[in-house]
């Protein structure tokens, strides 16, 4: 269930960037099933991918004060626009470094704020799934 309620706040804060990012584009006939879909790639390659090269990265990452992780995120956000394009035929698209590395930032902060709401104002408990 703790999946579940993740991948639904991905998929609003991808929803966010695209509206909200020029270069971040959705198409096709479902637009909504591109966005849960790539949500759903971008999580995977997040918790996969993403934590392997932060792990592999800590030296950059600590020395930038944290902001290579931005990098990261943008990276990540690439590859899943590739994967969700190249595998699943999915209209989720990604126009570049600079949209990734903004729609980075801004689905990080739409998830971190969504997070803080879902767990009651404070970071310390997981997520409210019920389990």
């Amino acid at each position: 269930m703790r999946f579940l309620v993740r991948w639904l706040i991905t998929a609003i804060a991808v929803a966010v960037a695209v509206l909200a990012v020029p270069g971040i584009e959705v198409s096709g006939q479902s637009v909504w099933v591109s966005i849960v879909f790539g949500a759903l790639v971008v999580s995977l390659l997040n918790a996969t991918l993403g934590v392997v090269l932060k792990i592999g990265t800590f030296g950059c990452i600590v020395m930038t004060f944290g902001l290579f992780t931005l990098v990261i995120n943008a990276g990540v956000l690439m590859l899943a626009s590739w994967i969700s394009q190249n595998w699943f035929n999915l209209g989720f698209h990604v126009d570049g470094f600079w949209p990734a590395l903004i729609g980075g930032i801004v689905i990080s902060l739409v998830t971190s704020v969504l997070t803080w709401f879902l767990n009651g104002g404070t970071k310390d408990r997981p997520l409210r799934s019920g389990v």
